[in-house]
C-alpha cells in the first residue's frame, strides 16, 4: 500500500522571507535523515517549498501548480482565523461550506495529493512540502468525518501527516500526524 507524506516547509526569517534560514536549512537536513526513500517528490511553486526538499536530500520531482483561487481562500480563512474551537474543528466548518472558496480549494489540493499516488506501486511513497494553513485544510478535506478535535495545533516547521493510500479504492485512509 503506497503512503504520503505531507509536511510543511522549514524554517524562514519572518513571515515575508522567501527563502529558507540557515536554521530552516539544518532543521529540513535534519529531518531527510528520518525518512525516505520517496518515489515522488512534489512540492508548491514558492521557493522556501523547493528548498526545504532539498534540504532533505530528495530531489525534485513534481512542481504542484498554485491553485487558481488561491486568493479567495487566503481571505476566507483569515477571516475565520478569529473563530471559537481547536484549530482543526474551525477549519472543518470552513471545509465543510460547500461552495466556498476554502472547500474548493481544499478539495482539489486533495485531489492534487490523489493524483501523485497514480505512479505508485506497493510500499512506494510520495512527498509533498506545502504551507501552513494549506496542508491542514486538504486533510480536513480528505478525512471529513475524522475527530478534527483531536487533531491537536495546526503544523509547526516540518511538521505533517502520513496517509496510507488504497489504490483499488482510490482513496487515503489511517492519517498518522509528525510532530517535532
Amino acid at each position: 500500500m503506497p503512503m504520503l507524506e505531507i509536511r510543511r516547509h522549514s524554517k524562514r526569517n519572518g513571515d515575508e522571507a522567501v527563502h529558507l534560514s540557515q536554521e530552516g536549512v539544518e532543521l529540513a537536513r535534519w529531518s531527510g535523515t528520518l525518512m525516505g526513500p520517496f518515489e515522488v517528490v512534489a512540492t508548491s511553486v514558492a521557493p522556501r517549498a523547493r528548498e526545504t526538499a532539498i534540504a532533505m536530500g530528495f530531489a525534485v520531482t513534481t512542481e504542484l501548480p498554485t491553485l487558481h483561487n488561491v486568493n479567495a481562500f487566503l481571505q476566507e480563512s483569515q477571516a475565520a482565523s478569529h473563530d471559537v474551537g481547536a484549530p482543526f474543528t474551525r477549519l472543518a466548518r470552513l471545509v465543510g461550506r460547500r461552495g466556498s472558496a476554502v472547500s474548493d480549494y481544499s478539495h482539489a489540493l486533495g485531489r492534487q495529493w490523489g493524483e501523485l499516488m497514480s505512479p505508485l506501486g506497493p510500499g512506494d511513497a510520495g512527498l509533498v512540502i506545502g504551507h501552513g494553513g494549506h496542508i491542514e485544510c486538504g486533510l480536513v478535506a480528505l478525512f471529513p468525518e475524522a475527530e478534527h478535535d483531536e487533531w491537536g495545533a495546526l503544523f509547526g516547521y516540518m511538521e505533517g501527516a502520513r496517509l496510507h493510500y488504497d489504490t483499488a479504492a482510490r482513496r487515503f485512509h489511517d492519517i498518522e500526524f509528525v510532530r517535532s
